[in-house]
């Protein structure tokens, strides 16, 4: 499932590739939005924006796409009406004479007037932003120490939308283990160090992943990594989808979990600090 730095790295390259001219065409797959088609077609799109996992195409017009790709959405960005070779099922194609931004897979599409936005269950809804440049590391914290998230798991608390948006599974290992946080852990459990580790790793690793599409591990390692010859498979990442495989810091081997249903890894060594004696 794509996490935030994907969606704005997609969002990125819609924006480039249908902002320069009117929509020549447009195409809705759902019958109740195919009213929408007349009223769109020729118009300008202004720009194409990102909540966490969601995305927003505003038109001149004043009506927005919104889109959620969850978990099998999928956008292309391609030469105009070059269509991909694929089983997926379109459901939205933007046309103009040079390009077309096509989705496929996904489900959860409307169109919104300005003052539906305010009130749309996710848009006005998500947490801070991690690829904001406006959100702080004070507005991390805050948030961790606030009485509605401080104690929840961070498990789960990291991939809840409300608390902050963009983070995903991946990112979730990524953050714990920067920080050097055990996945056991509540907000409440943590130390000072721990809650600003946290807060500063969810915005830097975001960030990382967004410019280096895709890649959380210290970029310094990476480096040496890439001239040992390691695949980006192999030197993606800290700790998640590496179990098994030793830690990059003390060469113990990383632990994966499956709480709620999704991936937890972990290094059992440089996450040991308050570690919960009932975590199995």
């Amino acid at each position: 499932m794509p996490e935030g730095p994907e969606i704005r790295r997609a969002a990125d390259e819609i924006e480039r590739a249908i902002t320069r001219e009117p929509v020549q065409d447009i195409f809705f797959a759902f019958e109740h939005l195919k009213p929408y088609e007349d009223k769109l077609r020729g118009d300008r799109i202004l720009n194409v924006q990102t909540r966490g996992k969601g995305m927003l195409i505003r038109f001149a017009c004043q009506l927005n796409i919104y889109s959620h790709n969850q978990l099998y959405g999928i956008w292309y960005v391609r030469k105009a009406y070059d269509f991909p070779q694929t089983k997926r099922q379109l459901r939205l194609a933007i046309h103009n004479s040079q390009k077309s931004a096509l989705l496929y897979s996904a489900s959860d599409i409307e169109v919104l007037r300005e003052d539906e936005l305010i009130q749309h269950p996710f848009w006005s809804q998500v947490g801070p932003d991690v690829l904001d440049s406006a959100v702080s590391v004070e507005q991390v914290v805050a948030r961790l120490l606030d009485p509605r998230f401080h104690r929840r798991g961070l498990v789960s608390l990291l991939l809840d939308q409300k608390f902050l948006c963009g983070l995903g599974n991946y990112l979730r290992s990524e953050v714990l283990f920067v920080a050097g946080v055990h996945p056991s852990l509540r907000p409440m459990d943590c130390t000072p160090e721990q809650i600003t580790g946290l807060a500063e790793a969810a915005i830097a690793l975001a960030r990382q992943s967004y410019t280096t599409g895709g890649i959380t591990n210290d970029l310094a390692r990476v480096a040496q990594l890439k001239q040992q010859g390691l695949s980006r498979g192999q030197y993606r990442f800290h700790v998640f989808n590496r179990d098994g495989q030793p830690c990059w810091v003390c060469q113990t081997p990383i632990e994966k979990n499956i709480l709620g249903g999704r991936r937890i890894y972990y290094c059992p060594v440089c996450q040991s600090k308050g570690v919960s004696p009932v975590f199995t």
